[in-house]
């Protein structure tokens, strides 16, 4: 077995803002696993390395992929996921790709309707930060569309204007019509946090993701147990890696809500356990794609319908790219499908014909 790796980088369409800086470009990592004497057919799969935010940003991931690459017997032939476990992004790209390879190597990890493009999972729409106007105008392209759920990334812009816009949407949609969620991705300032929340709160508001940094274990339990919206947990997630530990955290926190990304917390099997626990102790979940191309999107999104969830997901990042790979995956009205008549367009990816 061998192990190919390559590096890709995404341009977004236009500029993304965030709490924590705009966005024009990312990095992301392809993985191909194949036989040496049958490289036509091969395992795909999608290192997600999110620079600034991921778990694996540090300097020994080059190292490990290095590694990864040279020694593939040591992470294949033992089929050990685990000794990857600090580096998350890596064990979620070797296990896609190497699903992949086991069944048929043709981006079909989970075979279902959803696969078979009878449905489509319901999705969330995304809106950026930015300026008053341009925040609108993205409002209003996704209710457009059919979105009947739109995530507001929020805190990187004056808060009354952000408070100014979700009255707006709210004068015109009730809650019965639009379901409204807010990501701060940890912008708030711990003491204003829960007074932020309560204005917020006016607007009905499904749920408020990441209020505050991640680490400030006490003082988002403490949020958990005020606040007069559910939170949901999405950074708090990454880097906890351990079993006991993912028990403890939730455990202390109580959150009402956490949000699964694969890419950040280490792949299916890892997210598998963060359900498990959330559901032991009657916590809510749903599923976010992390900004990975259409490859990883494509083996998220596979996972999640399998799971049978029924909140809107966060899949909808994959017409955010100029340079995302064709694939099967398309939007229409507020849900994601996969048509299985479109052809993956991977096969120029790496330096050998590869289908």
């Amino acid at each position: 077995m061998e192990i190919e790796i390559i590096k890709y980088k995404l341009q977004f369409n236009r500029a993304a803002g965030t709490s924590r800086g705009i966005l024009k470009q990312k990095n992301t990592w392809f993985i191909s696993v194949f036989e040496s004497h049958n490289p036509q057919k091969y395992g795909l799969g999608e290192i997600n390395m999110f620079e600034g935010l991921s778990y694996d940003d540090r300097d020994d991931f080059y190292v490990k992929l290095k590694d990864l690459e040279r020694y593939p017997d040591k992470y294949v032939k033992s089929n050990n996921l685990n000794n990857l476990n600090s580096f998350p992004a890596i064990r979620f790209g070797l296990e896609m790709a190497l699903l992949d390879f086991k069944r048929n190597k043709n981006r079909i990890l989970f075979s279902s309707d959803f696969t078979d493009g009878k449905t489509g999972i319901p999705i969330n729409g995304l809106i950026w930060m930015g300026e008053k106007d341009f925040m609108l105008e993205q409002i209003g392209e996704k209710i457009d569309q059919g979105f009947r759920c739109l995530k507001m990334k929020i805190g990187a812009i004056d808060f009354q204007t952000e408070l100014a816009i979700l009255k707006k949407i709210r004068e015109k949609y009730s809650i019965k019509d639009l379901e409204l969620r807010v990501d701060a991705n940890g912008a708030f300032d711990e003491k204003s946090a829960i007074q932020k929340i309560q204005q917020l709160s006016q607007f009905k508001i499904h749920s408020i993701e990441q209020p505050i940094k991640q680490g400030q274990t006490n003082k988002m339990a403490q949020l958990c147990k005020e606040t007069s919206i559910p939170i949901a947990l999405d950074e708090e997630l990454i880097g906890i890696n351990d079993y006991q530990l993912k028990e403890e955290l939730l455990q202390h926190i109580k959150p009402q809500y956490i949000i699964i990304k694969p890419s950040l917390v280490g792949g299916f099997a890892a997210s598998e356990e963060w359900i498990a626990l959330a559901k032991k102790m009657d916590m809510d979940w749903w599923v976010t794609s992390a900004l990975e191309s259409n490859i990883g999107l494509n083996a998220i999104a596979q996972w999640t319908y399998q799971l049978n969830t029924t909140h809107y997901q966060g899949l909808g990042t994959g017409q955010l790219f100029t340079n995302n790979i064709p694939s099967p995956l398309v939007i229409r009205g507020e849900r994601l499908f996969y048509n299985p008549e479109a052809l993956w367009q991977t096969h120029n990816l790496f330096n050998k014909t590869i289908q």
